[in-house]
């Protein structure tokens, strides 16, 4: 088989926290689709149309990436790549800012001191994290992870180095709602995976991970748009696939759970996260971030 190899690589933060990106891509411990090891990682991923391996690997102070695609290709865009594994790394987010702005906030400064330089990692497309988000609604992570498991079995799109690559949304629109049934999502959940699936192909919601600046405001509306999608799945999507840190999340339950560890408090309602929230916009998701690790 041919295939096309590209490298590039990015300098990183002297406080870059490599342990929380090995921990997200090493989420499914059956590594059927990422692999995680003591310094690196690798991801099947969908490369225009072709199976291809994404791999990082960290060294003082650098991100070595490579990308092997099943493919011999005659065109290439090295930006495209570049700002893939930008993005995926979560080295375009403004961190630094929102540290230096709250870093002497009474309640959440000795939380940024304990996890400074702390950053969302991002999904390698924002069409696999609208997946993922709507796969996790209402469930825990253990079945959600299960089902995504099984999903990217069940298309079956699979790199020569062995990786099984997340499907893109012409796989999944090949699929109808009983297959996805079978694999355990509700008839809400399918429905809603082959509705986006479909409004995807149809250019009816653009998702695009090449933009530099993507249009969120337009995509959320989108999104909020589909039957099965509300508030926290379009905020969760946008965190995990574009690394937009301004999405409220103050419907989720690890959040709201956060919150009531940091404030000492009782349980804390949904309304009274969101304006606890509203405190440290544009940077609300980061916050939400920050809360997870509590």
């Amino acid at each position: 088989m041919k295939t096309s190899v590209y490298h590039c690589r990015l300098p990183l933060p002297g406080n870059y926290r490599i342990s929380d990106m090995l921990s997200f891509h090493g989420r499914d411990k059956w590594n059927i689709a990422e692999t995680v090891h003591d310094n690196y990682f690798s991801k099947g991923i969908i490369w225009h149309g072709a199976p291809a391996c994404l791999s990082i690997r960290f060294q003082p102070l650098c991100a070595e990436i490579e990308l092997c695609i099943d493919k011999q290709l005659t065109i290439f865009s090295q930006d495209a790549f570049r700002n893939l594994a930008v993005r995926m790394l979560g080295l375009n987010q403004s961190v630094n800012t929102f540290e230096e702005e709250f870093r002497e906030h009474a309640q959440l400064g000795s939380l940024i001191a304990k996890q400074s330089g702390l950053r969302v990692p991002v999904s390698a497309t924002a069409f696999e994290a609208l997946i993922w988000a709507i796969t996790g609604q209402q469930i825990s992570v253990s079945a959600a992870l299960s089902i995504r498991r099984k999903l990217i079995q069940l298309v079956g799109l699979r790199h020569s180095g062995g990786l099984y690559c997340h499907p893109d949304a012409q796989h999944l629109a090949d699929f109808n709602i009983s297959d996805l049934r079978q694999i355990g999502f509700s008839q809400s959940k399918a429905q809603t995976i082959l509705a986006v699936s479909q409004r995807v192909i149809c250019n009816e919601l653009e998702l695009s991970s090449t933009d530099a600046e993507p249009p969120i405001e337009h995509i959320r509306q989108q999104l909020l748009q589909i039957r099965g999608i509300g508030p926290w799945t379009a905020d969760y999507t946008l965190l995990r696939g574009y690394g937009w840190l301004d999405g409220s999340l103050h419907g989720d339950v690890a959040v709201r759970r956060g919150l009531r560890i940091l404030l000492n408090s009782e349980p804390i309602s949904e309304n009274q996260t969101r304006q606890w929230l509203e405190n440290f916009s544009p940077w609300r998701a980061l916050v939400a971030a920050h809360l997870w690790k509590l």
